[in-house]
């Protein structure tokens, strides 16, 4: 807890500062906090979140009291026509007040919080949702810029061998038909080169768009833990949704059968009469229920009907996370064995191709561009096993970001 504390502070203090001020690398943790603090949808989820609280102190209160005022018999004709002298006319001030029963009250409460319940989930599975977005983004920067690092290394060593290839041309030791290949060869090692940068300005400015500066230099994302099945499943953002709108499904059916009882209202009057006696009035409104099953029975019918179909959405929403996490849970597994097969079986192998080229080469039992042939495939076999990692490192995002309030944090 501590720890989260330190980073969200670290955060907040470097989301002040102007662009390109990072002293050091940002981290995966800080991108992901600085993304969730200055997101606009988590704001509007908070706000969401706030209305549904201030509505929710509300809904157990008794309506507001009603003031009444008029005049009861006022003469429209005659000599005393609209005037208070008349023996039946009489001045009329009194106050009104329909009555909720407690249960009434408790179960338009126990709906009001039912809503910010709801409104509450929506703040986490947005944050959530803006994480992970985040950690993608992350992602896809961070290996593209690992990737710049293989084309501008193929890009040097295309580079140093057409310049030694035009040194053995000079001195008649070497080939035209050499000197074109590794032109050739460069040019395509620059043109990959672009390329990996185009795509890598593409990846920053989609992470600069959720942490709001832009960051040339970003740590290396470690500690991907995924969870269990169960857990993942449990805290998936579109099942914490569906149980809260079961949940408020369920208080409005709940609330609907309350209706079966009327509220019943009461007012208390003072009458005043030019001449004659002062007048107390008291009377009550009782709505009568005559045909409960043509509309109070529907309409609890209809919530219940609501509460039905979100308790279905429920059920469809479990088996989709389940089945998201069991595809995402192989895609790990199958990814980390390729990861691990690759650098055995084609990595290796590549480095040694590439030594022993430059031995043969040293010896001149070979030509230069077979050494630039096996240091190509080297880096072409560098460049896959960094596509794998950035694969799985994607993969495991999914599992650790998509879930709300998930245990694990990646540092």
């Amino acid at each position: 807890m501590f720890k989260r504390h330190v980073l969200r502070a670290a955060a907040m203090a470097a989301a002040l500062l102007p662009a390109h001020s990072w002293a050091t690398p940002l981290t995966f943790a800080q991108a992901l906090d600085l993304a969730v603090q200055r997101s606009e949808a988590a704001r509007s989820a908070r706000a969401g979140a706030s209305s549904a609280v201030e509505a929710a102190r509300a809904a157990g209160q008794l309506p507001d009291p009603i003031l009444r005022a008029g005049v009861d018999n006022l003469p429209i004709s005659g000599v005393d026509r609209l005037s208070t002298r008349d023996s039946m006319t009489m001045k009329r001030i009194g106050i009104g007040q329909e009555w909720l029963s407690a249960e009434k009250r408790a179960a338009r409460q126990a709906a009001a919080e039912a809503m910010v319940g709801r409104e509450a989930a929506s703040v986490q599975t947005t944050a959530a949702e803006v994480r992970l977005q985040t950690g993608l983004a992350y992602l896809d920067a961070y290996f593209a810029g690992e990737a710049l690092k293989f084309t501008t290394r193929s890009e040097h060593h295309a580079r140093e061998e057409l310049e030694a290839a035009r040194a053995r041309l000079s001195s008649a030791s070497g080939s035209s038909q050499e000197v074109l290949g590794l032109a050739s060869a460069l040019g395509v090692a620059e043109d990959e080169s672009a390329e990996v940068r185009q795509q890598g300005d593409a990846a920053r400015a989609a992470l600069e768009r959720w942490v709001g500066t832009p960051v040339d230099d970003l740590a290396i994302p470690t500690s991907l833990s995924a969870p269990q099945e169960q857990g993942y499943t449990a805290s998936h953002p579109t099942v914490i949704a569906a149980q809260r709108e079961v949940e408020l499904a369920r208080k409005e059916a709940d609330l609907a059968r309350t209706n079966r009882t009327p509220n019943w209202s009461w007012e208390l009057s003072y009458g005043q009469r030019a001449g004659y006696p002062d007048m107390l009035s008291v009377g009550v409104s009782i709505p009568l229920t005559i045909a409960p099953a043509q509309r109070q029975d529907r309409e609890v019918a209809s919530k219940l009907a609501l509460a039905e179909k979100a308790e279905a959405m429920l059920a469809e929403a479990m088996r989709m996370a389940t089945g998201e996490y069991r595809a995402l849970a192989s895609d790990v597994k199958r990814l980390a064995e390729r990861v691990e097969r690759y650098r055995a079986s084609v990595l290796v192998p590549t480095r040694q191709r590439t030594a022993a080229a430059l031995a043969s080469y040293s010896s001149n039992q070979v030509p230069l561009m077979t050494l630039f042939e096996a240091r190509h495939a080297e880096v072409e076999a560098q460049r896959k096993l960094l596509s794998l990692q950035r694969d799985l490192a994607k993969a495991q995002a999914q599992l650790v970001l998509k879930p709300v309030q998930q245990e694990g944090r990646i540092q």
